[in-house]
């Protein structure tokens, strides 16, 4: 179930509509997205600007001004923090976040930095295979080469991690 909500602001019409020389067939401001599961929220979606486009084949939508995901754990919690500058859907399951994506983990105080992060919704898993900066809550640094994680990000695994890494965490 999805709930869609958008608010107006002053934003000049023809500026909303047309973004990178393409027209939408939907645009919408401010917009908050609740996607929930038996009656529990499990993320809520927030972006400035929201645009749906299609053609003969596909439909395209896109966040062309950022994106900010919450996760939620099955207690009800907030779970991670999920921040982009930009994202879309590639395809009916698969959504892509790019530039300046921070995973902030709630439960352990860790950020994941990337570039690039894709949200399998059927696989229910996120990842990515561009390179990563974890910066964990003592303050060390690891890199790796992508990672994995489950979409709420409870638990997620860098690949090839290498860097800074206190001994207690093996």
């Amino acid at each position: 179930m999805m709930l869609f909500t958008a608010c107006h602001s002053s934003r000049n019409k023809a500026q909303l509509l047309e973004y990178d020389g393409k027209f939408p067939e939907e645009s919408a401001e401010n917009m908050t997205i609740t996607v929930s599961d038996s009656g529990q929220t499990v993320f809520i979606v927030n972006t400035p600007v929201f645009n749906r486009y299609e053609n003969k084949d596909t439909t395209y939508t896109d966040c062309p001004e950022g994106i900010t995901i919450t996760s939620f754990n099955d207690y009800g919690r907030k779970q991670a923090i999920i921040t982009a500058n930009y994202a879309c859907q590639i395809n009916n399951n698969l959504f892509k976040a790019t530039d300046n994506v921070v995973i902030y983990d709630l439960s352990s105080g860790d950020s994941v930095i990337t570039d690039e992060v894709i949200w399998d919704q059927r696989k229910r898993s996120i990842y990515s295979t561009k390179q990563v900066k974890q910066v964990k809550r003592d303050g060390s640094v690891n890199y790796g080469d992508g990672f994995d994680a489950d979409e709420r990000f409870t638990k997620y695994t860098i690949i090839h991690p290498h860097g800074e890494m206190v001994g207690y965490d093996f």
